[in-house]
Protein backbone atom coordinates (compact mmCIF):
# COMPACT_ATOMS: atom_id res chain seq x y z
CA UNK A 1 0.00 0.00 0.00
CA UNK A 2 1.40 3.25 -0.97
CA UNK A 3 1.70 6.04 1.79
CA UNK A 4 1.14 9.34 0.70
CA UNK A 5 2.14 12.17 3.26
CA UNK A 6 2.00 15.82 3.06
CA UNK A 7 4.56 17.99 1.13
CA UNK A 8 6.46 19.47 4.17
CA UNK A 9 6.55 16.12 5.87
CA UNK A 10 7.69 14.25 2.91
CA UNK A 11 10.83 16.86 2.24
CA UNK A 12 11.50 16.73 6.04
CA UNK A 13 11.85 13.12 5.70
CA UNK A 14 14.25 13.53 2.29
CA UNK A 15 16.10 16.08 4.69
CA UNK A 16 16.57 14.24 7.78
CA UNK A 17 17.55 11.01 5.93
CA UNK A 18 20.01 12.57 3.71
CA UNK A 19 21.57 14.91 6.82
CA UNK A 20 21.80 11.14 8.75
CA UNK A 21 24.04 9.91 5.23
CA UNK A 22 26.42 12.89 4.85
CA UNK A 23 27.34 12.39 8.60
CA UNK A 24 27.77 8.76 7.99
CA UNK A 25 29.34 8.66 4.46
CA UNK A 26 30.23 11.70 4.05
CA UNK A 27 28.74 14.46 1.76
CA UNK A 28 31.03 13.58 -1.57
CA UNK A 29 30.27 9.77 -0.80
CA UNK A 30 26.67 10.18 -0.82
CA UNK A 31 24.55 10.19 -3.75
CA UNK A 32 20.79 11.38 -4.44
CA UNK A 33 19.86 7.39 -4.82
CA UNK A 34 21.38 6.61 -1.56
CA UNK A 35 18.84 9.27 -0.23
CA UNK A 36 16.46 7.65 -2.23
CA UNK A 37 16.70 4.10 -0.86
CA UNK A 38 16.83 5.09 2.53
CA UNK A 39 13.30 7.32 2.53
CA UNK A 40 11.74 4.39 -0.56
CA UNK A 41 11.19 7.07 -2.56
CA UNK A 42 11.18 6.84 -6.39
CA UNK A 43 13.68 9.39 -8.23
CA UNK A 44 10.70 11.77 -9.62
CA UNK A 45 10.01 12.33 -5.79
CA UNK A 46 12.87 13.42 -4.51
CA UNK A 47 13.73 15.90 -7.73
CA UNK A 48 10.52 17.44 -6.90
CA UNK A 49 11.50 18.89 -4.05
CA UNK A 50 15.41 19.19 -4.56
CA UNK A 51 16.68 19.64 -8.19
CA UNK A 52 20.16 18.78 -7.01
CA UNK A 53 22.30 17.53 -4.40
CA UNK A 54 24.00 20.64 -3.46
CA UNK A 55 20.25 22.18 -3.21
CA UNK A 56 19.68 19.22 -0.60
CA UNK A 57 23.28 20.19 1.18
CA UNK A 58 21.49 23.96 1.65
CA UNK A 59 18.54 22.07 2.62
CA UNK A 60 20.23 19.91 5.66
CA UNK A 61 22.76 22.82 6.56
CA UNK A 62 19.52 25.43 7.07
CA UNK A 63 17.61 22.65 9.45
CA UNK A 64 20.81 22.16 11.10
CA UNK A 65 21.45 25.69 11.89
CA UNK A 66 17.57 25.62 12.73
CA UNK A 67 17.73 23.30 14.80
CA UNK A 68 20.33 24.45 16.87
CA UNK A 69 18.70 28.25 16.52
CA UNK A 70 15.66 26.91 18.42
CA UNK A 71 17.49 25.26 21.18
CA UNK A 72 19.46 28.51 21.93
CA UNK A 73 15.81 30.51 21.90
CA UNK A 74 14.18 28.17 24.27
CA UNK A 75 17.24 28.57 26.80
CA UNK A 76 17.18 31.85 27.02
CA UNK A 77 13.42 32.65 27.30
CA UNK A 78 12.50 33.52 30.18
CA UNK A 79 15.74 33.99 31.75
CA UNK A 80 15.91 37.35 33.35
CA UNK A 81 18.77 39.53 34.53
CA UNK A 82 21.30 42.20 32.89
CA UNK A 83 22.86 41.61 29.48
CA UNK A 84 26.12 40.41 31.10
CA UNK A 85 24.08 36.81 32.68
CA UNK A 86 22.26 36.87 29.96
CA UNK A 87 25.07 36.69 27.19
CA UNK A 88 26.75 33.82 29.75
CA UNK A 89 23.81 31.80 29.29
CA UNK A 90 23.27 32.04 25.73
CA UNK A 91 26.70 30.40 25.70
CA UNK A 92 26.81 28.40 27.95
CA UNK A 93 23.48 26.78 26.09
CA UNK A 94 25.70 26.58 23.00
CA UNK A 95 28.57 24.72 24.90
CA UNK A 96 26.29 22.08 26.28
CA UNK A 97 24.37 21.04 22.81
CA UNK A 98 26.64 17.81 22.92
CA UNK A 99 24.20 16.92 19.55
CA UNK A 100 24.97 20.21 18.02
CA UNK A 101 29.47 19.47 18.54
CA UNK A 102 28.95 15.96 17.47
CA UNK A 103 27.75 17.36 14.49
CA UNK A 104 30.52 19.78 14.14
CA UNK A 105 33.03 16.97 14.74
CA UNK A 106 31.74 15.03 12.15
CA UNK A 107 32.19 17.33 10.09
CA UNK A 108 35.60 17.72 10.48
CA UNK A 109 36.17 14.96 8.02
CA UNK A 110 37.62 16.03 4.75
CA UNK A 111 34.81 14.73 2.61
CA UNK A 112 32.60 17.33 4.35
CA UNK A 113 34.23 20.61 4.32
CA UNK A 114 32.23 22.10 2.22
CA UNK A 115 29.01 21.41 4.66
CA UNK A 116 30.99 22.17 7.34
CA UNK A 117 31.70 25.82 5.98
CA UNK A 118 28.08 26.02 5.10
CA UNK A 119 26.80 24.77 8.42
CA UNK A 120 29.16 27.41 10.64
CA UNK A 121 28.07 30.85 8.35
CA UNK A 122 24.51 30.15 8.24
CA UNK A 123 24.57 29.26 12.27
CA UNK A 124 26.35 32.83 12.93
CA UNK A 125 24.23 34.47 10.68
CA UNK A 126 21.73 33.16 12.84
CA UNK A 127 22.74 33.56 16.18
CA UNK A 128 24.34 37.03 15.46
CA UNK A 129 20.63 38.36 16.12
CA UNK A 130 20.50 37.07 19.30
CA UNK A 131 24.07 38.06 20.43
CA UNK A 132 23.23 41.50 18.90
CA UNK A 133 20.03 41.79 20.89
CA UNK A 134 21.47 41.49 24.05
CA UNK A 135 24.25 43.74 23.24
CA UNK A 136 22.02 46.03 22.45
CA UNK A 137 20.30 45.30 26.09
CA UNK A 138 23.77 45.97 27.46
CA UNK A 139 23.86 49.10 25.83
CA UNK A 140 20.88 50.18 27.25
CA UNK A 141 21.92 49.13 30.69
CA UNK A 142 25.18 50.72 30.35
CA UNK A 143 27.11 47.83 30.30
CA UNK A 144 28.01 48.52 26.48
CA UNK A 145 28.86 51.02 24.21
CA UNK A 146 28.69 50.53 20.37
CA UNK A 147 26.79 51.91 17.86
CA UNK A 148 26.61 48.67 16.07
CA UNK A 149 25.30 46.09 18.26
CA UNK A 150 24.42 43.37 15.49
CA UNK A 151 27.33 43.91 13.80
CA UNK A 152 29.73 43.72 16.76
CA UNK A 153 27.98 40.61 16.86
CA UNK A 154 28.81 38.96 13.62
CA UNK A 155 32.38 40.53 13.56
CA UNK A 156 32.82 38.82 17.54
CA UNK A 157 30.85 35.46 16.42
CA UNK A 158 33.04 34.87 12.87
CA UNK A 159 36.08 36.08 14.33
CA UNK A 160 36.16 33.69 17.51
CA UNK A 161 35.07 30.75 15.12
CA UNK A 162 37.28 30.82 12.80
CA UNK A 163 40.38 31.23 14.66
CA UNK A 164 39.41 28.29 17.25
CA UNK A 165 37.93 26.50 15.03
CA UNK A 166 40.46 23.29 13.62
CA UNK A 167 37.77 22.48 11.02
CA UNK A 168 38.55 25.50 9.54
CA UNK A 169 42.79 24.93 9.71
CA UNK A 170 45.05 22.41 11.94
CA UNK A 171 45.74 25.17 14.50
CA UNK A 172 48.53 24.27 16.76
CA UNK A 173 47.46 24.17 20.79
CA UNK A 174 49.65 26.90 21.36
CA UNK A 175 47.83 29.06 18.94
CA UNK A 176 44.72 28.53 19.99
CA UNK A 177 45.80 28.68 23.47
CA UNK A 178 47.19 32.03 23.11
CA UNK A 179 43.97 33.03 21.67
CA UNK A 180 42.10 31.70 24.08
CA UNK A 181 43.70 33.71 26.57
CA UNK A 182 43.40 36.46 24.42
CA UNK A 183 39.77 36.47 23.63
CA UNK A 184 37.98 37.87 26.81
CA UNK A 185 39.99 41.14 27.01
CA UNK A 186 39.67 41.57 23.28
CA UNK A 187 35.63 41.37 23.77
CA UNK A 188 35.38 43.53 26.42
CA UNK A 189 37.59 45.78 24.70
CA UNK A 190 35.18 45.34 21.49
CA UNK A 191 31.69 46.18 23.80
CA UNK A 192 33.93 48.30 26.08
CA UNK A 193 32.58 46.40 28.79
CA UNK A 194 33.67 46.61 32.24
CA UNK A 195 37.20 44.74 32.75
CA UNK A 196 37.22 41.13 33.58
CA UNK A 197 33.59 41.19 32.51
CA UNK A 198 33.88 38.40 30.12
CA UNK A 199 36.67 36.39 31.98
CA UNK A 200 34.36 33.73 31.79
CA UNK A 201 35.14 32.69 28.36
CA UNK A 202 38.50 30.92 29.31
CA UNK A 203 36.32 28.43 31.14
CA UNK A 204 32.12 29.12 29.95
CA UNK A 205 30.95 26.02 31.79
Amino acid sequence: MRIVKKSAERRQEIVSAAKELFMKKEYEKTTMQDVMDKVNIAKGTIYHYFNSKEELLEAVVLDTADEYLAKLQADLKGMKGNALERIRHLISSGQVANEQRELIEDLHKSGNIGLHTRLLAVTISKMAPLYGAIIEQGCKEGLFKTEHPLECAEFLLAGIQFLTDVGFNPWSNEDLARRARAIPSLVETQLHAPKGSFSFLCNPK
